[in-house]
């Protein structure tokens, strides 16, 4: 978590938010992806917009959210955040209990940064692979003009 600032004069409103998911869903039909669903969740962690695609899996809503939770609560990427302690599952699990179950540590959640590199929000995606969620979340946060964090500084 060193080096991000989770502080911000920008902040991340439902328009942003839209051209978010409109860009994810762009990128996904493009890559001829299963159904996704996009949460965007602002700097305090609050659902600014979500919306699920035709046909994705009604678990897909907690599974994004939860990815991007992750990302979000730990200033990483949610993947970068289970790759790194995959061999902690303790650790793993005591977050996921501490988050009430927000906390989905594989690919797919990313965070939104300003253009002074603050973090302003997080993106999650679900429905398809962890790599692919991975990349439509980044698509639609480029998308929106917003840089992405993967890692943290």
């Amino acid at each position: 978590m060193a080096g991000k600032v989770f502080h911000s004069s920008v902040q991340l409103g439902r328009q942003q938010a839209r051209m978010i998911i409109d860009g994810a869903f762009g990128y996904g039909r493009s890559a001829d992806m299963q159904p996704i669903t996009v949460v965007v969740l602002d700097g305090g962690g609050h659902v600014v917009a979500a919306e699920r695609e035709d046909g994705c899996a009604p678990l897909r809503f907690p599974v994004a959210r939860g990815k991007a939770f992750a990302a979000l609560g730990n200033g990483a990427s949610s993947g970068v955040v289970g790759s790194r302690n995959a061999e902690r599952p303790a650790f793993l699990a005591s977050v996921a209990a501490a988050a009430d179950g927000n906390f989905i540590p594989v690919a797919g959640g990313v965070l939104v940064l300003d253009e002074e590199a603050h973090v302003i929000g997080a993106v999650g995606v679900s429905g398809a692979s962890s790599d692919e969620d991975e990349s439509a979340a980044l698509a639609g946060i480029r998308a929106a003009g917003f840089a992405a964090g993967l890692e943290p500084d």
